[in-house]
């Protein structure tokens, strides 16, 4: 049937999560960085992951497709709720930062996520947004009393880096994380992409960039 659906542009997406999250249907979800309508029987076309796109890269169009299941999408949800509450993503051990080797194995072509410790507690949906298919490190800064951007520096020199996410709360002392990231990449002379998302103290994604 001729119906109103979402339309994501890849294109312009830059990953942010931010639509993924507000569908309650589950119809859109993360795959390789970028969001995708996963089954158009799971999406109901009201379009209530329009307004937290950043980049406008979500339409609604009229097209053919399959009708809006709200049997399946309730199975659906039980289903994705129950593997979130029990399946964990982490994919090597140690995970701070102070404690990893400068060189490993598991770093040979990874997505790095540098994440402050704060942030896997605020949102809830951490492991499957952010460690999927990403080494994971964390550190606070402010209690660490340190700073990781020597350490980190190493990590990418010695490493074939493909790319690093940060996660960091969006409260100031969380701030330095982020620039001990930046100053890394900085002094490795690497041009290593990297993006940032910023958990509120509510718990949502706040900003992304």
């Amino acid at each position: 049937m001729i119906r109103k659906i979402v339309e994501i542009n890849e294109e312009k997406c830059i990953g942010c999560g931010l639509c993924a999250t507000a569908c309650h249907e589950g119809a859109i979800q993360m795959v390789n960085g970028k969001a995708k309508l996963i089954m158009d029987d799971y999406c109901d076309g009201l379009g209530d992951c329009l307004p937290h796109c950043p980049v406008d890269a979500i339409k609604i169009v009229k097209r053919e497709a399959n009708d809006y299941d709200e049997q399946k999408v309730a199975m659906h949800m039980a289903t994705h709720l129950k593997s979130e509450n029990t399946k964990s993503l982490l994919g090597q051990w140690p995970c701070q930062i102070k404690l990893v080797p400068i060189k490993a194995d598991y770093f040979d072509k990874a997505h790095l996520l540098i994440a402050a410790d704060c942030t896997a507690y605020a949102y809830n949906n951490f492991h499957n947004e952010f460690m999927n298919k990403r080494i994971t490190l964390i550190g606070c800064p402010k209690l660490d009393n340190v700073d990781y951007s020597e350490k980190l520096t190493q990590i990418i020199n010695n490493n074939d880096i493909k790319s690093i996410t940060i996660v960091r709360m969006e409260v100031p002392c969380c701030k330095g994380l982020e620039l001990c990231v930046k100053r890394a990449i900085d002094n490795s002379l690497k041009d290593i992409p990297f993006s940032v998302r910023i958990i509120s103290i509510k718990g949502s994604i706040k900003q992304c960039y």
